[in-house]
């Protein structure tokens, strides 16, 4: 790092006496009775003596001027140099220790890794890297969780550790499944085994929504890992594990349960004539979009009453259903407890459950400290077309910049100037990330802010991680980029999302942003206005039931409480809001 000066030093070593002059020394010192040889000696230490000192003076100034130009260099080199390639990158687990160290956190750091008691402090240093290093990457939170809401996940991680894999009481109630005997009456452990189903933004939601009804009904969470559930999460309860074992007796049934299987709660209670249903030795629970209005008796407190004592409870779902959990009267008073400001639901439980593994994590914050973390501001758009002919398609560029300039998202361009004067000194910049399935969308934007300046003189930069096509929902690359682009939209400081996306609702709940919403367009035509606001951060339920469960009849569950109501991309859909919130026309 340091070059000393060796002109300096050299210039030293040519100062000393040349062999010629030491001759006529000698004959004048002989004259003063001098040892010449005594003479010399001194001479030459002397010598040596002032050549250290000066050059040890060279090097603490060259430490200190070559100091300053590495931190300035630095600087230029983040603010000039191309991005590198991430797949000529490190091992992810070194470099994102490297770039945690780099990120300047001057408006992040807060010493709250914990997020104010949400998360339990039993977990070993290093065993999830984003767990112990988000807190320096992420904005704190507007909110705070309830103080109830961190006692019952203390007891729950108590439960779990207790009844989780491998413990004596799971083993006994394995064994009762395995060998078909009848379940005890009183069970000290119950379980709520969620299988993996449907696309990744459908399985983080559901997976949350089956947590927060565990922890309701005093379950067990156990989660079948699908095709790379355990290659995308950290294990979120400390000392045990959530994945359900490989040795489960009826894993392999898992596909083929459905609305028929005998063992379906729907199917039950059509089958049982209004008397209560036999005892089984499980319970599959069907709440996928094309449930019926028997599976849909689940949301109805008489008629899920039969599950209290049913050991275990086999659980399918591609919804966000916890809207309809506080539709019902049993949950509704430990819901008010837990969750005092309604919107932050999966807030907190996303916070809480879903941290990405090592190597997701490299990915993330190699990403985030090459593009994003130099800007001012930090723009995200999620872009999801449901047009299956290939993009882009200039009706959807049109709504997203319509978007992002009438809301002020991003500046508008001076198309009549081709340079607009600004003190480099205060001219800001603003990082936009684009993720869809797409380049068509990054490149048009990009091009416009590269061929014309801002009217605001700000600098706008466009990224994109990645442009995959089409949804590959069995690969496991394609699911750890999305899983990457998700949680780097939910660092970002203003947020576009796409209507009936479970990918950006994922994004706006684990940030905590109130989105703008584009709305879904109809017959190839921009949408007038091109979004809207979101009602709060909570994800949309998208297919709720209409039914009183008192009255036995249908009825608008939008308009029962007023802290659930009809979502803003989809009219039928249920959605979680704060009380005060006015609701969409």
């Amino acid at each position: 790092m340091f070059v000393v000066d060796m002109r300096r030093l050299n210039k030293t070593s040519n100062d000393l006496p040349k062999i010629s002059d030491l001759d006529v020394f000698r004959d004048q010192q002989t004259r003063f009775g001098l040892n010449p040889l005594k003479l010399m000696g001194g001479f030459v230490v002397c010598l040596m003596g002032l050549s250290v000192l000066f050059s040890i003076s060279v090097i603490l100034k060259d430490f200190n001027s070559n100091s300053i130009l590495t931190v300035a260099d630095a600087a230029r080199v983040l603010q000039v140099a191309p991005p590198r390639d991430l797949e000529q990158e490190e091992d992810p687990l070194v470099e994102s220790a490297k770039h945690s160290e780099k990120l300047d956190s001057s408006s992040f750091e807060h010493d709250d890794k914990l997020l104010n008691g949400l998360l339990s402090g039993q977990f070993d240093e290093g065993s999830c890297l984003s767990r112990d290093q988000v807190a320096s990457y992420r904005k704190q939170s507007p909110y705070k969780p309830s103080s109830y809401l961190v006692s019952r996940l203390r007891r729950y991680e108590a439960l779990h550790k207790r009844c989780g894999p491998n413990t004596e009481s799971y083993n006994r109630f394995v064994a009762n499944l395995r060998d078909g005997e009848k379940y005890e009456e009183s069970p000290d452990c119950k379980y709520l085994v969620w299988v993996s189903y449907s696309g990744l933004g459908n399985r983080i939601l559901t997976l949350g929504s089956a947590f927060l009804y565990a922890l309701l009904t005093d379950r067990v969470l156990l989660v079948d890992r699908g095709v790379d559930l355990d290659d995308l999460f950290c294990e979120p309860f400390p000392e045990a594990s959530w994945l359900l074992p490989l040795d489960f007796p009826i894993i392999d049934q898992f596909k083929s349960l459905n609305q028929k299987s005998p063992e379906c709660f729907g199917n039950m209670l059509k089958t049982s004539n209004g008397s209560s249903p036999s005892p089984s030795r499980y319970v599959y629970l069907h709440l996928v979009h094309d449930y019926d209005d028997h599976d849909k008796l689940f949301f109805c407190d008489e008629d899920q009453s039969f599950l209290q004592n049913v050991p275990w409870v086999i659980m399918k779902s591609d919804n966000y259903f916890v809207p309809s959990l506080f539709l019902m009267p049993t949950f509704e008073q430990e819901l008010h407890n837990l969750f005092p400001e309604k919107e932050t639901v999966f807030h907190f439980i996303g916070r809480y459950l879903f941290f990405p593994t090592n190597p997701i994590w490299g990915l993330i914050t190699r990403y985030y400290n090459s593009y994003l973390a130099q800007a001012n501001e930090r723009i995200g758009i999620q872009v999801r077309v449901f047009d299956t002919r290939p993009g882009p398609f200039q009706y959807v560029l049109d709504q997203i910049l319509a978007c992002s300039l009438d809301n002020n998202v991003l500046p508008n361009i001076n198309a009549n100037e081709s340079f607009i004067t600004s003190s480099l000194g205060n001219q800001k910049s603003k990082a936009v990330l684009l993720t869809s399935l797409s380049s068509g969308y990054f490149e048009k934007i990009r091009d416009m802010y590269w061929e014309h300046p801002t009217v605001t003189g700000e600098v706008i930069q466009i990224f994109q991680p990645s442009h995959e096509g089409y949804q590959q929902t069995e690969k496991k690359m394609h699911h750890r980029k999305a899983w990457a682009e998700m949680y780097l939209l939910s660092l970002t400081d203003k947020l576009i999302t796409s209507s009936w996306s479970t990918f950006g609702y994922v994004a706006q709940s684990l940030g905590g942003l109130n989105p703008w919403i584009l709305y879904k367009p109809e017959n190839e035509t921009t949408p007038n206005p091109g979004c809207t606001r979101a009602m709060s951060i909570e994800p949309c339920f998208h297919a709720p039931p209409f039914f009183d469960c008192k009255k036995r009849t249908g009825t608008d569950t939008g308009l029962v409480v007023p802290h659930v109501r009809h979502c803003e991309d989809m009219s039928w859909g249920l959605k979680l809001v704060n009380p005060s919130v006015s609701s969409v026309a």
